[in-house]
């Protein structure tokens, strides 16, 4: 006796015509209706049910209907009409075979065709279409249903043109091979083809689409040729496949770093550096000589160049002007276009500083969307073993390096996972916290001592002054603090090794942490030293050009102690540590080597006002060490002993280069435009109060020049100088943030509603199997029974 599950039919399943393949797709994509579907076919062809072994008998005899039908081991035992609706489930279907594909492109292609206004599929055949009784997956009819599969998408793809046909077998994942059989058979003519049906090409159609590919491949080298030309692709895939992602995140800042100096660099040059250059100011005195320790002290020959404050003029450029009158700019000519100095050089910086502001919120929103994702990494092992291989890749070192990049990734991943399975018990972690107490004691002490060296040592500089002859002495002060910037950080190191951080990426979070305090701290002394005391002391002299001077200082010998730590610091505890230690390589300090690139790029910000082609240096500066640290690492340095996976370095890199540095670099500027008197011997804005006065200057002159103009004071006047607009646009920027949070919290919070509702999905799906099974039990006892009782009347009969 075949058993039919009944179903109640759908209006569309009345009528009497066969449904396209488009309406039977959606039938193909609906679970209920796939059982549906294969109890009709069992039905018509009187599948009978294969009778259960004796211990299923038992157990659904015992267990009744609501039990699961399990092995010994938990495997759940379907009967042969269950594992054939089963098979026939999308989720078994697509992508398991090749047949499986084909039947899914053949879809698309249907459906591209009625787009393009195309004869419907009514119109055909029967035998050219499709039906649902092809998904009937049995082992011994399975090449013939991919035969027909594959004649009816080629017949789908000769109606299409040679675009939309190019463009389907490209996006199919089918090999090579497969897709130049497929477009072979879409092209070659079948029987008597005319020159107008679909599978003839015309010799015009044969050269448009000869120029077509031509181009498209011309297209393709040029693109692989611009990838290639990207900054150090190469080095940085050696690298994250040599030492994984937590030193390539190094790098991968340094490049980010560069990119940021150089979109600030572009609009100095363009506003401020170009126009001087081109319009110098009248010399006054002789000109020094170069001597080659300008390079090393910033003074001498480059004091009078575009390199500093100094040397730009308060006048109206493009014109010649004999001196300031009263206090104002030179009034322009009548036929000249005027190019306003101070103006251009106060709104210049101000957008550049926006520019950069923007850029850092943007990537480093960017960078939180990409590293805080608000999936889960479940299967990333998966992932990361049967789909990370790129099939494309035929050199033999492109290969390696991507063999090496997931051999990397790997170990990450299972160090990650392996910290996760081994919590500390809670002794441990109260004498863990007690060391971390003690430890950051000496370090914050560390810190305090040397931020009073620091102050101590300006104040002594300030009060005995130096002569004309000793001009060597103006190196002391960036000498200690690069002497301190370089040895306090060892020091954190050595008490970081009495921590023993469960985590490394703890342990690197802590050490950039220690490191920021104390450079961060330094340089808080540094600026009140140059904008409380300098400016004081250096009262009738050009003050911006020796605050230009000394963060150029700063940078070189910066740059400097970087440049011998890296090439004999690194060198020599490489020797110690295999000579002595015996331990090998070191490993890369990535939290000191990070907040140095910080800490430099902290000084460009500041020195921007004073200095506009300290970017150039920085820039310079980053190129030279990349290409040492680089050396240093591949000869110095091993990858880490305990791997682990940066996936938020990035993030956090960019976050401390914003916050602690950029808005401390944008406090010091506002503080030097809007509050210290500029000098009066040098500079744009020498005859002015403060720097902001400018602006003011420049509104009086609009408001005298007509009504045509009067919108641009209104706007300096309630935008500019009111401060609302900026409390109003702080606080808008706040509530963006803010929401951006929220949001993230709630996507994260309604994709855990969709990981519950899909369990409870497939707890669904278990519990109408398990009824189909109890159904088809008492089917078969009821058979059984049938089969074993005689009938009423033969009994009565004896």
């Amino acid at each position: 006796m075949a058993f039919v599950l009944n179903v109640p039919e759908t209006p569309e399943d009345q009528g009497s015509q066969e449904p396209s393949p488009y309406d039977e797709s959606e039938v193909h994509h609906s679970f209920h209706q796939l059982i549906q579907e294969q109890s009709q076919l069992a039905a018509e062809e009187g599948l009978e049910l294969q009778t259960r072994g004796s211990g299923a008998g038992a157990l659904g005899a015992s267990g009744g209907d609501h039990q699961a039908f399990l092995e010994p081991k938990g495997a759940a035992v379907h009967s042969s009409a269950t594992l054939r609706i089963l098979a026939s489930m999308p989720s078994r279907t697509i992508g398991r075979s090749r047949g499986a594909i084909i039947s899914q492109y053949y879809n698309r292609s249907v459906r591209l065709r009625r787009r393009a206004s195309r004869p419907q599929l009514r119109v055909l055949g029967r035998s050219a279409r499709p039906s649902l009784r092809l998904y009937d997956l049995e082992l011994d009819s399975m090449t013939l249903e991919e035969e027909e599969k594959r004649v009816l998408l080629v017949k789908e793809l000769q109606g299409l043109t040679v675009a939309q046909q190019d463009h389907m077998l490209q996006g199919m994942p089918l090999s090579l091979a497969e897709k130049h059989c497929l477009r072979e058979e879409a092209r070659t003519p079948r029987g008597k083809q005319g020159p107008g049906r679909p599978g003839f090409l015309s010799c015009c159609s044969r050269l448009r689409y000869a120029c077509v590919l031509a181009l498209h491949n011309l297209g393709l080298r040029l693109l692989s040729g611009l990838h290639a030309l990207a900054p150090w692709h190469y080095a940085l895939k050696r690298i994250g496949g040599q030492f994984g992602s937590s030193v390539l995140s190094y790098f991968l800042f340094l490049k980010t770093l560069l990119a940021f100096n150089a979109l600030l660099l572009l609009p100095l040059l363009a506003f401020i550096v170009g126009p001087q250059a081109a319009f110098p100011p009248a010399r006054q005195g002789s000109v020094p000589t170069f001597t080659g320790l300008e390079l090393l002290m910033g003074g001498g020959r480059f004091t009078d160049t575009v390199m500093y404050y100094g040397y730009y003029s308060n006048a109206t450029l493009n014109q010649p002007c004999a001196g300031p009158l009263h206090g104002s700019q030179c009034a322009p000519a009548a036929a000249s276009l005027p190019y306003n100095m101070p103006l251009a050089y106060l709104f210049t910086v101000g957008a550049a500083f926006f520019i950069t502001c923007i850029t850092l919120v943007y990537s480093m929103s960017h960078s939180f969307g990409e590293s805080y994702r608000v999936g889960s990494t479940l299967g990333a092992h998966a992932i990361t073993v049967f789909c990370s291989w790129d099939h494309k890749v035929t050199q033999k070192r492109a290969s390696r390096l991507q063999h090496d990049n997931i051999r990397t990734q790997l170990k990450e991943l299972l160090a990650e996972w392996q910290l996760q399975r081994s919590p500390r018990s809670a002794c441990g972690r109260l004498r863990q916290v007690a060391l971390l107490g003690l430890v950051w004691l000496l370090c914050l002490g560390t810190t305090l001592g040397c931020t009073v060296a620091v102050y101590a040592f300006s104040e002594f500089l300030i009060k005995s002054p130096m002569s004309a002859d000793q001009e060597g002495l103006l190196l002391a002060l960036p000498l200690v603090v690069c002497l301190l910037n370089l040895g306090a950080p060892y020091l954190y190191r050595g008490l970081a090794a009495l921590e023993r951080h469960d985590s490394p990426v703890l342990e690197v979070y802590v050490a950039i942490c220690r490191n920021l305090i104390l450079k961060m701290v330094i340089l808080g002394i540094l600026c009140y030293h140059w904008l409380g005391r300098r400016v004081d002391a250096l009262e009738h002299k050009c003050w911006e050009n020796f605050v230009g001077q000394e963060l150029y200082r700063l940078m070189v010998m910066d740059f400097i102690f970087t440049l011998l730590d890296t090439l004999f610091g690194e060198l020599v505890w490489r020797l110690i540590s295999e000579k002595k230690l015996k331990r090998g390589k070191p490993e890369f300090d990535i939290a000191r080597n990070v907040l140095e690139l910080i800490h430099g790029q902290t000084l460009t910000w500041l020195g921007v006002l004073f200095a506009p082609l300290l970017p150039a240096m920085q820039i310079l500066k980053l190129l030279l060490l990349f290409y040492v640290k680089k050396t240093s690492l591949m000869a110095n340095c091993q990858a880490p002993r305990r791997p682990w996976r940066a996936s938020h370095m990035s993030t956090v890199f960019i976050s401390l280069l914003c916050f602690p540095s950029f808005l401390g670099a944008a406090i010091f500027l506002c503080y030097a435009v809007w509050q210290v008197k500029p000098s009066s011997l040098c500079g744009p804005f020498r005859t002015l109060d403060t720097m902001y006065e400018a602006g003011k200057v420049w509104v009086r002159h609009l408001e005298r020049a007509g009504p045509g103009v009067s919108w641009l004071p209104w706007i300096h006047r309630y935008l500019v100088e009111n401060t609302f607009p900026i409390y109003l646009v702080s606080a808008l920027l706040l509530a963006v943030i803010y929401l951006n949070i929220q949001v993230v919290k709630g996507q994260r919070k309604v994709i855990s509603l969709l990981k519950e509702q899909i369990s409870n999905e497939g707890e669904d799906k278990i519990f109408l199997i398990n009824k189909l099974h109890s159904v088809y039990e008492r089917k078969e006892r009821s058979r059984t029974q049938e089969a074993v009782t005689p009938p009423a009347d033969h009994r009565d009969a004896q």
